[in-house]
């Protein structure tokens, strides 16, 4: 007998028109292939998502509500540049979780150490291969599981939160110093070195170093 649901009549598993366009444009811009700056028009991202304006618009509304693009009717979404007092925002949250984290985390378990080696592993990878966007979001894992270990379930929220600016800023960060690749798996080595060591003291210290030194190259250290 022949099955209820033929190709013809199963029903279309694909995400909703509007989720994938968000999709696009969001991976886009946290990417950088549509950096700050760019207009982007209804148009444009019918033609290349393969649907209507109708869902672009509401993808529009929705990346515009995160902050990443700004609606100007009849004339496209703007991307935002990051701003100066974006990135102090952001390292100012990262400094007061990530280093109370990082003492939390001491002394840290055999899972979180292997953990984190398999993260740093992943992070020579992508390095070597030149993909700056999985590097970056890998690099973002590598913090978050040193978050997630403290076991605030609030501040693990509060951290989530940040995911997509930390990931934009950490590619623009490597775009513009490419030496910052091999630098951050240094510091990351010396992060894990500290927790592995039972270092309260010298882990909070790492983390506050490491995070100091992307302000500074991302342009928000008003010094």
């Amino acid at each position: 007998m022949l099955s209820a649901l033929t190709p013809a009549t199963a029903p279309d598993k694909r995400p909703p028109a509007a989720d994938r366009v968000y999709a696009h444009v969001k991976q886009a811009v946290l990417d950088r292939r549509y950096e700050g700056g760019t207009l982007l028009t209804e148009g444009h991202l019918a033609e290349v998502t393969g649907v209507s304006r109708t869902p672009v618009r509401e993808a529009l509304l929705r990346l515009e509500s995160e902050g990443l693009l700004k609606l100007y009717p009849k004339k496209g979404a703007l991307v935002l540049p990051v701003s100066a007092q974006e990135i102090r925002d952001v390292v100012e949250t990262r400094l007061l979780v990530e280093e109370y984290a990082a003492r939390k985390a001491v002394p840290a378990s055999p899972r979180l150490v292997e953990r984190l080696e398999e993260l740093l592993d992943e992070q020579r990878r992508h390095a070597a291969a030149g993909d700056l966007p999985a590097f970056s979001a890998s690099d973002r894992c590598f913090h978050a599981e040193i978050v997630r270990s403290a076991g605030n379930l609030i501040l693990e929220r509060l951290y989530d939160q940040l995911r997509d600016r930390q990931l934009r800023m950490g590619v623009a960060v490597m775009h513009a110093h490419p030496d910052r690749i091999a630098k951050n798996i240094a510091e990351h080595t010396e992060i894990l070195r500290a927790l592995r060591s039972g270092d309260a003291d010298a882990a909070a210290g790492a983390v506050g170093r490491h995070i100091g030194r992307v302000r500074e190259l991302a342009g928000g250290d008003p010094r």
